[in-house]
C-alpha cells in the first residue's frame, strides 16, 4: 500500500507527505486558521481539474500543439443550501487558431482523468485508530 502521513503543525494547518512530496492545508480565516494555505476540499476540487488538465497537455504534446491560449475553466455549483457539491463543469478553453477536428477530441481525453475516475467508482474507506 502506499503511504501518505498527516501531521498537526498547529492551528488549522495540516500537512500531507509522501514521497518527497508535501501538500500544505490550512482553513480560511474565517473557519478558524490563517488561511496560509489551500483548505483539504480546495485541493481536491483543484485535483479534478489539474487531473483533466495533464491529460489534454499529454494529447496537445502527443500531437505538437502548442499550449499557448489553452486554458481549462472549472465551475462547481452547490446545492440551495450551500452545502452540497452538485455540479463540475470543466470548460476547455481553446484559442481561434486551435484545430477544430481537436474539439471534440479534446473533451473525451480530459474526461480519462483518474481523480473523476476515482469519484464515480469510489474505494472502500477505512478509517482505524492504532496506538504507536
Amino acid at each position: 500500500m502506499m503511504e501518505m502521513i498527516i501531521e498537526f503543525l498547529g492551528g488549522a494547518k495540516i500537512n500531507a507527505t509522501f514521497q518527497d512530496t508535501v501538500i500544505e492545508t490550512d482553513q480560511s480565516v474565517k473557519s478558524g486558521g490563517e488561511g496560509s494555505a489551500p483548505e483539504p476540499y480546495m485541493h481536491f476540487l483543484g485535483s479534478i481539474g489539474t487531473c483533466a488538465g495533464i491529460y489534454v497537455l499529454r494529447f496537445m504534446e502527443a500531437r505538437q500543439i502548442p499550449t499557448e491560449g489553452v486554458r481549462l475553466i472549472q465551475k462547481m455549483a452547490w446545492n440551495e443550501k450551500g452545502t452540497r457539491l452538485e455540479k463540475i463543469q470543466i470548460e476547455i478553453q481553446v484559442p481561434p487558431e486551435f484545430p477544430e477536428k481537436y474539439h471534440s477530441a479534446l473533451v473525451r481525453v480530459a474526461d480519462q482523468c483518474a481523480v473523476k475516475k476515482t469519484i464515480l467508482d469510489p474505494p472502500e474507506f477505512e478509517v482505524v485508530t492504532k496506538v504507536s
